[in-house]
């Protein structure tokens, strides 16, 4: 499969709950997905092309505070073709930061790992990404090469706007377009401040998780078109990636109708916008190689 015909995922997660439990699983509303995950139940899911283009690389990304689970992902990609990079975590705060990185890198499938990430929508801090422990750690990460996920909910899109203005050699990617209130209907604020982190070069966004910000169950593609056109017109097609966020999808509707949702909001866009969207983008940011050619390896 050519390059101009890749298709790539940018962020989904796996567990086993028998290996690691996932805590925030036990929320309300997650009894669908409250089972065990694999690469592979992907690639059955995903069986709904976008734009004519198959899936055939992806971005795993972390669910729980610990460098075990990161490991067992690095693994994961070592084993499984699919999987073209690792979002992994470690603790931005410990003065051991640096070392712990460097033995992730040099690790059995360590040249995986091409970002870090910390679910600071659940700190309580609002300034926690600017915490001076936290920038130190964020440095160590922008020193080895790595890049930054940003998990935040969108009233703490400030701390990103202050974390691309203090660290601009950093590279950024906003995890679900910030989680804007789409079924409340109050995207004012999350625009603006949107559209000001956008104005930071080195910030890339992605389209994903807007499913489970909207109403699970009756949400349409005109309730998603408006947080796509300021998306759209805030980064520009070659700075915004495509991203399921499966398995968490499964509980708005699964990856084929988020990917035959993504697929209506491209309409009008030229091919090579659809191209960055869909596989560009993420391609640069995580320094993906090209699909596997061999017969199986892709999905299909």
């Amino acid at each position: 499969m050519s390059e101009a015909q890749d298709l790539v995922d940018a962020h989904h997660h796996v567990w086993d709950l028998d290996v690691r439990p996932q805590p925030w699983l036990a929320e309300p509303g997650h009894g669908p997905i409250r089972r065990n995950f694999s690469s592979h139940a992907l690639r059955s899911a995903a069986t709904r092309p976008i734009a004519a283009r198959r899936l055939t690389r992806t971005v795993v990304v972390q669910c729980v505070a610990s460098v075990p689970e990161t490991r067992d992902l690095l693994a994961l990609a070592g084993s499984d073709p699919l999987i073209g990079a690792v979002v992994g975590w470690a603790d931005l705060t410990t003065p051991a930061i640096g070392d712990v990185l460097d033995e992730l890198r040099t690790g059995p499938a360590g040249g995986y790992l091409r970002a870090v990430r910390h679910v600071v929508q659940g700190e309580s801090d609002p300034h926690w990404l600017q915490r001076p422990d936290v920038e130190r750690g964020l440095r160590a990460v922008r020193e080895r090469g790595l890049g930054y996920d940003v998990l935040i909910r969108s009233h703490q899109l400030p701390q990103a706007i202050r974390l691309a203005e203090r660290l601009p050699e950093l590279p950024l990617v906003l995890d679900h377009a910030g989680k804007p209130s789409i079924a409340r209907r109050e995207l004012t604020d999350w625009a603006q401040q949107l559209r000001t982190l956008a104005r930071y070069s080195q910030v890339r966004c992605k389209v994903s998780g807007l499913v489970t910000e909207a109403d699970h169950d009756k949400w349409t593609v005109d309730d998603i078109r408006p947080v796509w056109d300021v998306l759209l017109s805030a980064f520009g097609p070659d700075r915004l990636m495509f991203g399921s966020d499966w398995p968490v999808c499964v509980l708005a509707g699964g990856w084929n109708r988020w990917a035959a949702t993504v697929e209506e909001l491209l309409d009008g866009c030229s091919d090579s916008e659809i191209h960055a969207v869909l596989a560009g983008t993420a391609t640069t940011f995580y320094h993906l190689t090209p699909a596997p050619t061999k017969e199986g390896t892709a999905c299909s």
